[in-house]
């Protein structure tokens, strides 16, 4: 029983790393220094890395909670 829950904790990790990786990469080419005012500085790449986590961690909230339900599915015949 303990084995399913070490797969589905690497399975979360590895979909985390994955849609931070994608968020990152479709931030790369979103205009920061029309919002900021020093789009080089310290600030502005905190606040990219700060919304590559929470736009990261929506999407793959979102997936994993399609799958689970996805695998519920089979408990409702």
């Amino acid at each position: 029983m303990m084995e399913g829950f070490g797969q589905q904790a690497l399975i979360h990790i590895f979909v985390n790393v994955v849609f931070l990786a994608i968020t990152w990469w479709a931030l790369q080419s979103f205009r920061f220094d029309l919002f900021v005012k020093n789009p080089k500085g310290p600030q502005a790449k905190l606040l990219m890395i700060l919304l590559t986590i929470a736009i990261g961690h929506l999407v793959s909230s979102f997936f994993m909670d399609y799958f689970n339900s996805s695998m519920m599915l089979r408990h409702l015949w």
